[in-house]
């Protein structure tokens, strides 16, 4: 079954929409009997644990000794792509409640549930910015009334949770990535706004409901290759594997600075759409060496396709992705 992920302006509204729609979904598992077998799941930070403060990038929040100035926000996004990962299924309805507001963590989010060959639809809750600010505003003050009066906050959801602080929230909005229903990972994609009624929102959870579950579902296929592995338009599969990786090499030898640290995009090549491959570096510079290793361990691994049945063919495209991700793991265990 699906991934529904809910996205929006900080303090938009998303959680308790998130809520609403979670509420509606159990309805439809406990009395539909055609619905029995789905199981539904509601992930965000909250059930995760996780603090509105590993999104503040402000200096004065950060410790000297940070590796990175987002490692907070990347740890945020690792423990949520774990939790997606573990119950997602096609007998498995999960609810992803978050900022997800990055459209490369939507992209990605979109890839796992296309390899499940489950649908992912996106549901944007619309709020202005000035609404939004206040209501935020206001779960400070309140915040810092109770502080003020000797109350524990801590137990308290909205009262310690439900704000950010005042620089935070403006990075949040500031960073913010409209969804683009023109684009496949953010299609098809359902809105809300702040004023919409009992019945507007019942009937976009229909929609939602038919589009995931109803006769006339989308049926989804995992990525297929349309050549054998051993051979593809770009050449012979090693040195396709080759060339790919050293490019990548090449291009965070380039790009990152001399302080090291950072993000640096890398593009999918061969005239792939979709947003770029994210390389997050350590917090010292890379060198050749270490890049090398790297890179001739991937190729060791991957030479006769090891662990790529599933696709058939290690495409250019592919084999920019995986070496992507194997450089993000080894990066974070080095650290």
């Amino acid at each position: 079954m699906p991934l529904i992920i809910v996205t929006g302006l900080p303090t938009s509204g998303k959680s308790t929409r998130a809520g609403q729609l979670h509420a509606y979904l159990a309805d439809k598992i406990e009395f539909q009997p055609a619905a029995a077998k789905y199981r539904l799941h509601l992930i965000s930070d909250q059930t995760l644990s996780i603090s509105r403060t590993v999104y503040d990038l402000s200096p004065e929040k950060l410790p000297a000794h940070t590796r990175s100035a987002n490692a907070s926000e990347k740890d945020a996004r690792a423990a949520l792509s774990s939790a997606v990962k573990r119950v997602l299924s096609t007998k498995d309805i999960v609810i992803l409640d978050g900022p997800n507001y990055i459209k490369g963590w939507r992209y990605q989010l979109y890839c796992e549930a296309k390899n499940l060959s489950t649908p992912n639809v996106l549901l944007q809750i619309g709020c202005n910015v000035d609404r939004a600010k206040a209501v935020n505003d206001e779960r400070l003050n309140r915040r810092d009334e109770r502080l003020k009066n000797g109350e524990d906050v801590s137990r308290d959801d909205e009262a310690a949770e439900g704000a950010y602080e005042p620089a935070n929230w403006e990075n949040l909005v500031f960073r913010y990535e409209e969804p683009n229903p023109m684009t496949r990972w953010d299609s098809p994609l359902f809105t809300l706004i702040w004023e919409d009624d009992e019945a507007q929102t019942r009937k976009v959870f229909d929609d939602i409901w038919e589009t995931i579950a109803g006769e006339g579902r989308k049926v989804i296929k995992p990525n297929q290759a349309a050549v054998q592995r051993s051979r593809d338009a770009g050449g012979d599969y090693l040195y396709v594997l080759d060339r790919e990786t050293q490019d990548i090499v090449r291009s965070i030898l380039d790009q990152q600075s001399d302080e090291g640290g950072g993000s640096i995009e890398i593009s999918l090549g061969g005239g792939a759409g979709g947003p770029p491959l994210v390389v997050e570096l350590p917090g010292k510079k890379v060198g050749l060496p270490q890049l090398q290793r790297y890179r001739r361990a991937f190729m060791n691994m991957n030479r006769g396709g090891i662990g790529l049945e599933a696709v058939g063919n290690m495409a250019a495209t592919r084999m920019r992705e995986s070496f992507v991700g194997y450089l993000n793991d080894a990066f974070e265990k080095d650290e």
